[in-house]
């Protein structure tokens, strides 16, 4: 038996992101091998940029909900390829706005494709098996369940309840 499956739980975010990492780094094959200079973590960025032509950093570290420091570190690595720019935002001097550069634009078009051969090469293999088919909707119930109740605290709870089996 394989040491990750019969760990359970214990190594789940392991696993995550293992799995992650294989995925991430199996796209960034497929954008190699088409000679498309594109990084699989700039997928949502990228993303959200496509749905609107201007967003600023605060409405992106919203919507991907990750730090508006990390968020600020991308936007910098980006301007620095040439591939987005940032102004100031007219009603609030504090917040910028992030655009497409022209070489963005252009890098937004190569990348369309690859999307929708991950779309559907994804689909594929998650049809393949009835528990895979499924996953989707299984990571939306796990984040939503950690939302309402944090992973943290339901350890400290079950560490609790472990305590006062053991005492009785």
């Amino acid at each position: 038996m394989s040491f990750y499956p019969k760990l359970g739980y214990l190594i789940f975010g392991s696993r995550l992101r293992r799995l992650s990492e294989y995925f991430l780094a199996e796209v960034n094959k497929v954008y190699d091998q088409a000679g498309i200079p594109f990084d699989a973590s700039w997928f949502p960025l990228f993303y959200l940029l496509s749905q609107k032509e201007r967003l600023t950093l605060m409405d992106i570290a919203t919507e991907l909900e990750v730090s508006h420091s990390a968020v600020s570190q991308l936007i910098t690595n980006l301007k620095k390829k040439g591939l987005v720019r940032t102004s100031r935002c007219e009603e609030d001097g504090r917040r910028q706005w992030v655009v497409f550069t022209k070489k963005g634009e252009e890098l937004l078009r190569q990348v369309l494709p690859v999307w929708k051969g991950i779309d559907a090469a994804m689909n594929r293999l998650a049809a393949e098996h009835k528990q895979s088919s499924r996953i989707l909707e299984a990571i939306g119930a796990l984040e939503q369940a950690v939302e309402e109740a944090p992973l943290a605290m339901r350890i400290l709870r079950a560490m609790n309840d472990n305590t006062k089996t053991i005492a009785s």
